[in-house]
């Protein structure tokens, strides 16, 4: 059996740098954040800009889209790259271009990002209204076309929603147990186990916001926690999705959580100590450091079939079933 390693999120100052870690790491995948509160046409040049660098770094990295292309990712020794918006800004109120993105190379798209969206309501609203009228109907074409609904930063009436709703299992590419550490981002066992039966997958975040005792969260609480998740999931449900962003400067977080949609600073989470990036835990500084993780769970006494599953083989299943069309 081949151990693939997978990180289902990042949002790094992208980087030579960064895309050599990626391989220290042995990471065979990355679902990268590509937009946050893009339109369009800036996506698309996102986009642009990432074919410079599939262009000047090939032996590092190439364009993935399908899960084939996470075992040519090993065969090679690159990292494959798929792409993923945290907003549904990049469709604005087009569903024509859910169809059009996912040709040109998104695979995850999140239905909100903390705030209300047309799609659906945001973990930081006071009130959770679910799918919208419209987010039930790109939820459908999300579906139809291949492209994973992700709603790691929803309510939890919306994630519940579109888990009801959508006929592909969805994905939670980075958050934890709200039980283990009460942030609003968290998700609820209510959530978890309906993810679970439906066949969706959780991904582990080591954002420290997301962290039992943020940056100071140890190795062994973090591993604790996954152990935890089993019990409540099945080992075939989760991954990790480590929502690092590394070398990002402090203003980078005022376009991550506000956009264009304040013009005062609202971060909603009440406090100004979440204006900069929280420092990482010292066992997780960058992707070179993503075997600490396996080396915990083999002192939690898991198997290494039960610690491949985690580490990226059960996000690989989870990419074959879902990122082709439905015929």
């Amino acid at each position: 059996m081949t151990n693939y390693r997978i990180d289902c999120l990042q949002y790094a100052n992208w980087s030579e740098k960064i895309f050599c870690q990626m391989r220290k790491g042995d990471l065979d995948a990355v679902h990268v954040t590509i937009a946050y509160h893009e339109t369009f046409r800036e996506t698309v040049l996102n986009i642009e800009q990432w074919n410079r660098w599939f262009e000047q770094f090939p032996h590092l990295i190439f364009h993935g889209s399908t899960g084939a292309d996470v075992k040519l990712a090993r065969q090679s020794g690159r990292t494959a790259i798929f792409f993923g918006f945290q907003n549904p800004s990049p469709i604005e109120d087009d569903i024509g271009l859910v169809q059009v993105l996912h040709q040109l190379g998104a695979r995850f798209m999140q239905l909100t990002y903390n705030n209300q969206s047309l799609l659906a309501t945001g973990c930081y609203e006071d009130y959770d209204a679910g799918l919208t009228r419209m987010g039930r109907k790109v939820v459908d074409e999300m579906n139809r076309v291949g492209m994973v609904v992700d709603m790691s930063h929803s309510g939890e009436k919306s994630t519940l929603d579109a888990i009801e709703h959508s006929k592909r299992p969805i994905a939670i590419t980075h958050a934890n147990p709200h039980s283990w550490h009460p942030a609003l981002r968290n998700k609820s066992k209510t959530v978890m186990k309906e993810l679970a039966q439906t066949g969706g997958m959780l991904g582990f975040s080591i954002y420290p916001h997301h962290l039992k005792d943020g940056s100071n969260c140890t190795l062994e609480s973090f591993c604790q926690m996954v152990a935890e998740a089993v019990e409540v999931m099945g080992i075939d449900s989760i991954g990790i999705g480590t929502d690092l962003c590394q070398d990002q400067p402090d203003s980078v977080v005022e376009w991550m959580r506000i956009g264009r949609w304040t013009k005062n600073i609202d971060y909603g989470e009440g406090s100004a100590l979440d204006a900069g990036f929280p420092p990482m835990p010292n066992w997780y500084q960058d992707s070179r450091d993503f075997s600490n993780i396996d080396n915990g769970l083999v002192l939690l006494g898991m198997s290494k079939e039960e610690r491949s599953k985690i580490m990226g083989n059960n996000w690989l299943r989870f990419y074959d079933d879902s990122f082709g069309a439905i015929k």
